[in-house]
């Protein structure tokens, strides 16, 4: 598998960032056709993937817990005052629901699955490549590719759907301890707007879309470290593009699939 070389220095012309850009594409196109190639063929280490999950989102949940905690509470007292001149507080709890399920829960959580997994993901195998680690196991008759980069794909998309559910119920409990603060409303009445105001059809394109978010999260890790060169300055350029551009094609798809789903549920929009 030959993949563009991307190249990197202290000052690049404009036609080498165009050449850089261009080679990105390229070489995630390649790397992408590379892994759904290699997915379908045996064996599958299973327990590789039950291992990354563990790793890459087991222990995110920490983070994601606080900042979904934070996005409910901040979402509710800011959107308050702005209901209240209008007469609407009631409908505060309906709003941050909405919000939460169909669009704040899942970006957000995936830009932070994104910081921290796909930098991580970079740096551990930009590390291996340097250190010759990736070239020994080829020499061992060990596919790395397989054993290495499918492994990690499969694991973070298959973990960030369900960080996405865990996050959105936490920014609903922020939600609810900011309508304290600021409204009088029994928990009851709150759980009770919640449910009315969400739908099947809001919760199933918000979640279906982080399957691609923990997709691109995985691959562009991935790709990042397995094509790392240099040495240590390259693992931590490595490191730091793979956030850059996973968190780039994070809100690119967002939009995409934002459009494809108003589409497919008229009713959302």
């Amino acid at each position: 598998m030959k993949l563009p070389k991307v190249k990197y220095g202290r000052r690049l012309s404009y036609k080498e960032y165009l050449f850089n850009f261009f080679a990105t594409i390229t070489g995630l196109t390649i790397f992408n056709i590379e892994f759904i190639k290699q997915a379908f063929i045996p064996p599958y280490e299973i327990a590789e993937v039950k291992k990354h999950m563990d790793e890459l989102g087991v222990k995110t949940f920490g983070i994601v817990s606080v900042t979904g905690f934070i996005i409910g509470l901040v979402l509710a007292m800011q959107s308050q005052p702005v209901l209240a001149r209008f007469g609407a507080s009631d409908f505060l709890p309906g709003m941050v629901a909405l919000s939460v399920v169909r669009e704040l829960g899942p970006v957000i959580t995936a830009l932070i699955f994104a910081g921290r997994v796909s930098s991580g993901i970079g740096a551990e195998l930009g590390s291996m490549r340097v250190t010759e680690q990736i070239d020994a196991m080829e020499v061992s008759a060990v596919n790395p590719f397989k054993y290495l980069v499918v492994t990690r794909i499969i694991a973070t998309t298959m973990i960030l759907p369900i960080l996405t559910i865990y996050v959105i119920i936490i920014a609903l409990l922020g939600g609810y301890l900011a309508v304290i603060i600021v409204e009088s409303m029994s928990f009851e009445y709150y759980r009770f707007a919640v449910i009315n105001s969400v739908e099947f059809g809001d919760l199933i394109p918000g979640v279906a879309k982080t399957f691609v978010f923990g997709y691109i999260v995985g691959l562009v890790g991935c790709y990042k470290g397995f094509t790392a060169e240099g040495g240590t300055e390259g693992v931590g350029k490595a490191s730091t593009s793979s956030v850059v551009i996973a968190s780039l094609l994070i809100l690119i798809f967002d939009m995409i699939l934002v459009k494809i789903s108003l589409w497919l549920w008229p009713t959302l929009g």
